[in-house]
């Protein structure tokens, strides 16, 4: 793609950076055929390849961006799919990113879109506001239908309690001699919705003969960071850098549970490429983080306690198979003797998106409403996948369990079953007597 930006632009890092990833992108369009946006609207705009001449326009002009902008960047998912599809390898991610920042520091949004994004910035990020906040919505369920507009869909939102505690920091000895030092990130939203998820990772390793350190990491800066809210991001990531950058030689892996935080914190590299104070250790940060499905691969399941049969339909998030690259999930829950089932049209996104289906709910409730259909055409008794956005998403709009992987892989190993199997028996028939599909 041609550029037309003055010499005085490419002096800017950021526009350089914007010129280097418009000039890869070759037009072909193949971007159109994955994107789930264009896929549901049909408008060129709502596609990668729309989005790209939009910035292009926006960068080059130097002014504000427009509300045309605006609106098809809020629309795109950040999902990468264009990103596995693209033959010439454009860096459609980091793209977006600044095209978001100059969206956000050009303002001129919507009153109401103002106070919904800054109430979720001041929020989600933060776990005792959020945990707050989910008790307050409980109590008040019924009154939260009542607010206007997309406020009124919260209370399909507010998840039920779970009451597993949460993991608690500090160092937890390997079951025999320690094969892997892995410091376990716990981060802002998941412990919060289910702590559940972290507590069978930590069984799970140290089952497996890792020395495990709970790293109480808060915020990675992810959320504020698709939401175009860079300085606030970039200083959370900072905050979790700084901290732990002394001692990242006591650690042979950074593991998370949350594939969407682990796309951002493998991406450190990036963030801080252009602070002389935290890029090298930004690198070996990122260098070292890994998710939670590429550990167990690596140190091995050991002996399946009693094989479950149960049939699982596996999701695999976006930030796994297109943000990180990864597929090992699949192939964990075989190996742990579940029927793994792969539903049709499991590239697409189902619409969760970090902060997606609170500020994009007609979007995201038909993506997530079709992800849901096709996952339980598979027939399958329980749904897994490994982010927690996923999780809920698919959770709000299918009648199927949700659970993450790693609670399938400890409870397959010798770990509790998870609790929203309690239906279910040890060989995967329900507690009535009656198959589970």
């Amino acid at each position: 793609m041609k550029t037309d930006f003055t010499a005085a632009q490419r002096a800017d890092p950021v526009i350089a950076e914007v010129d280097r990833i418009l000039r890869s992108c070759v037009h072909c369009g193949f971007c159109t055929a994955t994107c789930p946006t264009y896929l549901l609207t049909g408008d060129e705009l709502d596609s990668p390849r729309g989005r790209i001449y939009l910035m292009k326009d926006m960068f080059e002009a130097g002014g504000p961006a427009d509300h045309t902008v605006r609106d098809h960047l809020d629309r795109c998912l950040t999902c990468l799919n264009c990103m596995t599809t693209c033959p010439a390898g454009v860096d459609y991610g980091h793209l977006v990113e600044h095209g978001r920042n100059a969206v956000e520091a050009a303002g001129g949004r919507p009153l109401g879109d103002r106070l919904l994004r800054g109430l979720l910035a001041a929020i989600l990020p933060y776990r005792r506001r959020f945990r707050l906040a989910l008790g307050v919505g409980r109590l008040v369920r019924p009154l939260l239908r009542l607010l206007p507009g997309r406020l009124g869909r919260f209370d399909r939102m507010v998840p039920q309690r779970d009451r597993t505690a949460p993991v608690a920091p500090g160092a937890y000895r390997p079951d025999g001699p320690a094969r892997l030092r892995v410091g376990l990130v716990v981060g802002c939203v998941q412990p919060v919705l289910r702590p559940a998820i972290d507590a069978a990772a930590l069984r799970l390793l140290t089952r497996r003969g890792a020395a495990v350190t709970v790293v109480d990491a808060g915020c990675c800066g992810a959320l504020p960071l698709h939401m175009g809210r860079a300085a606030p991001g970039r200083a959370m990531a900072a905050a979790l850098l700084d901290r732990l950058a002394p001692g990242l030689d006591r650690f042979d892996a950074l593991v998370t549970t949350a594939s969407g935080c682990g796309s951002t914190l493998k991406d450190y590299a990036h963030l801080f490429a252009d602070d002389p104070a935290r890029a090298v250790a930004a690198r070996r940060f990122a260098g070292l983080v890994r998710d939670i499905s590429e550990v167990v691969a690596d140190l091995g399941l050991g002996p399946v306690a009693v094989p479950r049969g149960l049939s699982v339909a596996y999701h695999e998030a976006c930030s796994l198979q297109h943000g990180q690259r990864l597929h090992g999930g699949a192939g964990l829950l075989a190996a742990a003797g579940f029927q793994v089932r792969q539903p049709r049209d499991g590239h697409l996104c189902c619409g969760s998106a970090g902060t997606y289906n609170l500020l994009q709910p007609a979007l995201a409730d038909r993506l997530g409403t079709g992800k849901a259909a096709a996952l339980a055409e598979t027939g399958a008794a329980v749904v897994a996948a490994g982010n927690i956005g996923c999780l809920t998403q698919i959770a709000l709009h299918g009648a199927l369990p949700a659970v993450h992987l790693v609670e399938l892989l400890d409870w397959a190993t010798g770990g509790p079953a998870p609790a929203a199997l309690a239906g279910h028996d040890r060989t995967g028939i329900m507690a009535t007597g009656r198959p589970a599909r």
